[in-house]
């Protein structure tokens, strides 16, 4: 039930490239829902921390944050679902970006992992190319 989902998330990880290392903890609350946080390290030295407090039997996570920060450790985006930009229309849901606050939808790992590696590959492709950012 709820372990099948932590195993899930941690056989997405070793399966992820450009992953260093990871450490992760859990903790089941019944059979059907836990927590989970843990600290992705990127080969670039930049870092996700993330946490997910997850019930199986609903589509949505009851909590949820992804914070990705640089290899200085500077915020680079955090989805979240804290209750704070009502204004938004997917309220609770939003993006945390440099200028602000945007809309999203809930995002899973898989997909900040796969926006993470996008960034890289963007970044890459910019030093490759002579662009500074």
């Amino acid at each position: 039930m709820i372990n099948t989902y932590f195993a899930e998330l941690e056989q997405l990880l070793l399966k992820f490239p450009y992953i260093q290392s990871y450490s992760i903890k859990k903790k089941i609350y019944n059979s059907k829902q836990g927590y989970i946080q843990g600290s992705i390290f990127f080969e670039n030295g930049s870092r996700l921390d993330f946490v997910e407090v997850k019930q199986i039997n609903k589509t949505t996570k009851i909590k949820y944050r992804y914070h990705y920060m640089n290899a200085d450790q500077h915020m680079v985006f955090r989805y979240d679902n804290a209750p704070h930009h009502p204004n938004l229309s997917t309220f609770p849901d939003h993006k945390h970006i440099r200028t602000g606050e945007k809309e999203c939808i809930e995002p899973s790992l898989e997909d900040v992992l796969l926006e993470i590696a996008q960034l890289d590959r963007n970044s890459e492709s910019d030093i490759r190319n002579g662009i500074q950012g």
